[in-house]
């Protein structure tokens, strides 16, 4: 396909500016609709894009043939229904994350693209954070040792939302980038949360997600927190790595650090163990914004009908994850194994 991809974005809430921004500048492309619901929302945001046309009408974006893709940024409960409507025309999709509300919806949508040779993606944008690229090398090329354990922290006071908890809403974001730098798919759970400020929407969960190799990873995730909090720890055998996102410079950290065995074996079992403490290192990273890296990466898969980094079955296994997390939450801290495959 030689003609630029004609980009349509559904949804101009929270999050669909940021996304319409980058969609009007994404290079093989061109935005050429704008949807929303709220007649409002979508007159201020159209009048940032006064060549691109404005509808209220999902339909009218499924029949438009000057759209050969859609970007879903609404709210998380219409994921499943608009992405198949549009796939269904046509249409390749980008979803915002997460990609459905339940395995059986996901499992759905990729069923379909599937079936209508569609792109399916969906949104974790951390999987195009240059950090995050920088972290996956580092671990894939052997220099932390064998990876042990991750722990992150994705905590504030507020965004409050009303249609999702707070696992549902930001730890999407640590488990897509787990799994990513990892390259495994957890299979086991164990989560507790708490709702405080409103009925049967948790405000706070702590997850522990075990994955096949061994490896454990621990998510905190909280809008009533004091702070502002997004640091993420891998903990190697060698070395160990911290990712703060809130730091301006630095936001990668590489500790020479660890525990080693000085010795063999001895006859009752036990080892000889010395603490080591070397260097800390703060690698150069060079950033562009992560949304436009995945917008473009998902302007290149429609054009060249390649798959996503963050595909259907990536979003698959997230909504599985934070499905069983919910499970193991409502069942006292029950461990729940994490369903993939029907």
């Amino acid at each position: 396909m030689s003609e630029a991809i004609g980009l349509a974005v559904v949804g101009t809430g929270y999050w669909g500016p940021n996304l319409v921004r980058n969609a009007a500048g994404a290079p093989g492309a061109n935005l050429t609709a704008i949807c929303d619901l709220d007649a409002d929302r979508l007159a201020r945001i159209g009048r940032l894009y006064p060549g691109t046309r404005q509808t209220r009408d999902f339909a009218e974006v499924l029949t438009a043939e000057d759209v050969q893709a859609i970007v879903i940024a609404t709210p998380a409960a219409s994921h499943h229904d608009l992405a198949k409507r549009a796939m269904e025309a046509g249409k390749d999709v980008l979803v915002e994350k997460p990609l459905a509300l339940t395995v059986e919806e996901c499992r759905d949508l990729v069923a379909v693209a599937k079936a209508t040779n569609r792109v399916l993606m969906t949104g974790h944008t951390f999987l195009f954070n240059a950090a995050v690229a920088m972290i996956k090398d580092r671990v894939d090329s052997g220099e932390i040792g064998e990876l042990l354990y991750v722990y992150s922290s994705r905590v504030n006071l507020g965004r409050v939302r009303q249609d999702v908890n707070a696992l549902w809403n930001v730890a999407p974001h640590d488990i897509s980038i787990v799994n990513h730098v990892l390259g495994e798919e957890p299979i086991r759970v164990t989560a507790t949360g708490r709702a405080y400020l409103q009925p049967g929407i948790e405000d706070v969960a702590f997850a522990v997600f075990e994955y096949p190799g061994g490896a454990l990873a621990h998510v905190h995730s909280s809008w009533l927190d004091p702070s502002k909090v997004r640091k993420t720890t891998f903990v190697g055998t060698q070395k160990m790595i911290v990712y703060d996102d809130i730091e301006s410079e630095g936001k990668v950290k590489i500790y020479d650090k660890g525990v080693r065995r000085t010795g063999p074996e001895t006859e009752y079992g036990e080892f000889q163990l010395r603490l080591h403490s070397g260097d800390i290192y703060i690698p150069k990273i060079t950033f562009t914004e992560p949304l436009a890296e995945e917008i473009g990466h998902f302007v290149r898969c429609c054009r060249d009908r390649s798959r996503p980094i963050s595909d259907g079955r990536n979003g698959l296994v997230v909504v599985a994850a934070l499905e069983a997390a919910q499970r193991s939450m409502r069942e006292h801290g029950r461990p729940v194994d994490i369903e993939l495959d029907a």
